[in-house]
């Protein structure tokens, strides 16, 4: 049911409400069924007001389509209504009201769905990798579901920032230099020499080769970065290495088909004084503490739930990891984003207590929800029935590129953005390369592919397809079909509100379905022309939306398979 229509249905229902409960105050809303042959459209609304009507909530929920049956315009939206269970009245729309949503993807085209743009801001900060390896499969996910995420705010007319935020501060940067140092000196990753802590993938040997030649490197939104050959100068090692890594992270971004609007640096933190700062200012509130020459934040008594209190400067000198996002979080609420969301993996799921703390114990008006954070679990790579886990490359990881380079950016992106982020994953290759409808990409493409070569038989028709009358199409399995494309501006307002981009790809695969049902039961050119100009305009509709939702996801939608 498009949403003009549900709202047309929740102003008829207000209508009969204030008739016959003129002094009370209510909120209607509607659901879809989950099974199709429950209506269209249902609303509690009568088991919501059973008790201040002081009645049953089934006889309450037959005055209501009484009403509702008595008042003229529901008939052209409605055609029949029952009451149901405990109270529920399901609706079912009148063939027109169905067939409506053919005249809206006409209007519509590739913003079918899509909100005017508001000025609400949100930013999305997501992959946010350590700059000491290549993108693994975990930050592959979080650019899945980050940026499916930033495009379907954004057909809710949000203003949406995406943001990469890198950890180029600490002591794995540390480990990173004297890891680049050690393989300049010829010192093998088994050599007793070699860091113990150091980086040992193929990559380190490569950053050590081009710092020996002195060459140059400029990574995204930086100044560039020339290395001086010099063994011994761990200082222009590790900017350097920061840089090269930087660079091999903006080209997996680019095989994945990514680009942020932000790049901030944790160093910048420090080299602006924005860490001082910010811990003056948590001294200043009054929940720091010195105790055994460290400084202590009260994160206990700051009801985020953290179950002890915090380091936050050590006894030598040196702050604790969550300070700097701490004073990275106040920069976005600085910069005007009151809605800030974080996409990051299970193992940084302690962190979130202790930047909220921090946050709170500031006072400067942050909510105690800010920032919401989606915390995706671990992704598990198969093939040929067996676990991957090693990669020349990377070292001891799977890469976001070994992915894209074995089954393609339309399979990674799809396969990691399809599951609740807080599931476990298994990345099944041997499924992503399938051409069966067990794989999902291929399935939904395959659809997208049989209505353009339908349509490129027909091609002549075009003009006749767009002006075409709808009301031919009377078959079970066209109204299965219109009803799911009446879906979509629902599912990307749900996936919006509820963080949740599988919700999208959940729906390409049934509509892909729904058409493919369609297809193989019902036959395109037939002798009737009105007919035959009615289906291909539902299947060119069903073309466009199937578009559209997987150009969401940054998947592409292929004229051929």
């Amino acid at each position: 049911m498009l949403l003009e229509q549900q709202q047309k249905l929740i102003s008829l229902i207000s209508e009969a409400l204030q008739h016959m409960l003129p002094e009370t105050t209510f909120n209607v809303t509607l659901e879809r069924p989950k099974v199709a042959a429950h209506g269209d459209i249902a609303s509690n609304i009568a088991m919501q007001l059973a008790r201040v009507a002081k009645q049953n909530p089934r006889a309450l929920a037959e005055q209501i389509t009484n009403l509702l049956e008595k008042n003229p315009e529901t008939s052209s939206l409605i055609q029949k209504m029952e009451v149901a269970g405990p109270g529920f009245i399901n609706f079912y729309l009148t063939s027109e009201a169905k067939r409506e949503v053919l005249n809206e993807i006409s209007k519509y085209g590739n913003i079918f769905g899509h909100k005017p743009q508001g000025e609400h801001k949100v930013m999305v900060e997501f992959v946010s990798a350590n700059p000491t390896g290549p993108l693994h499969v975990g930050h592959a996910r979080q650019a899945a579901l980050g940026d499916s995420l930033c495009r379907i705010f954004a057909t809710q007319g949000f203003e949406v920032v995406s943001e990469f935020y890198y950890n180029d501060a600490g002591n794995q940067i540390d480990n990173l230099a004297a890891s680049v140092q050690a393989r300049a000196r010829n010192i093998d990753p088994d050599h007793p020499e070699f860091p113990v802590d150091g980086y040992r993938g193929e990559y380190i040997k490569d950053i050590a080769a081009d710092f020996l030649k002195k060459k140059t490197i400029q990574a995204s939104d930086s100044d560039p970065v020339t290395a001086s050959g010099n063994i011994e100068d761990i200082e222009n090692i590790r900017q350097f290495s920061v840089a090269y890594l930087r660079k091999e992270q903006d080209l997996d971004l680019k095989a994945f088909g990514l680009t942020f609007d932000n790049y901030y640096l944790e160093s910048s933190l420090y080299t602006t004084g924005r860490v001082d700062e910010t811990v003056q200012a948590l001294i200043n509130s009054g929940h720091t503490y010195e105790h055994e020459g460290a400084l202590w934040l009260r994160t206990t008594d700051l009801g985020t739930g953290d179950d002890k209190d915090r380091v936050m400067r050590k006894t030598d000198g040196g702050y604790t990891y969550f300070v700097p996002d701490v004073a990275y979080h106040v920069t976005k609420w600085e910069r005007g984003f009151h809605q800030a969301i974080n996409i990051q993996g299970s193992d940084h799921h302690g962190t979130i207590a202790r930047v909220k703390a921090g946050l709170q114990a500031l006072n400067i008006g942050i909510p105690t929800s800010y920032p919401q954070y989606i915390i995706h679990k671990m992704v598990k790579v198969m093939r040929e029935g067996k676990e991957v886990k090693i990669s020349k490359r990377a070292g001891s990881y799977v890469s976001l590129r070994d992915l894209i380079d074995w089954v393609g950016r339309d399979a990674v992106r799809f396969f990691l953005a399809q599951r609740r982020a807080d599931s476990e994953f298994v990345f099944d290759i041997d499924l992503a390369l399938s051409q069966t409808e067990e794989n999902p990409v291929y399935y939904i493409q395959y659809a997208h592919a049989r209505i353009c070569s339908v349509l490129n038989q027909c091609e002549d028709l075009s003009n006749e397809i767009q002006q075409a009358s709808t009301t031919p199409l009377v078959a079970n399995t066209e109204f299965d079909l219109l009803r799911r494309l009446s879906e979509y501006p629902s599912v990307l307002e749900q996936a919006a509100n509820e963080l949740a981009p599988h919700q999208l790809a959940f729906w390409l695969r049934d509509c892909a379905s729904d058409f493919h049902s369609w297809y193989n039961t019902e036959r395109f050119l037939v002798s009737d022309k009105n007919l035959q100009l009615a289906r291909l305009r539902l299947a060119q509709a069903t073309k466009q939306v199937l578009a559209n939702g997987l150009s969401l996801l940054g998947v592409s939608a292929p004229d051929k398979m």
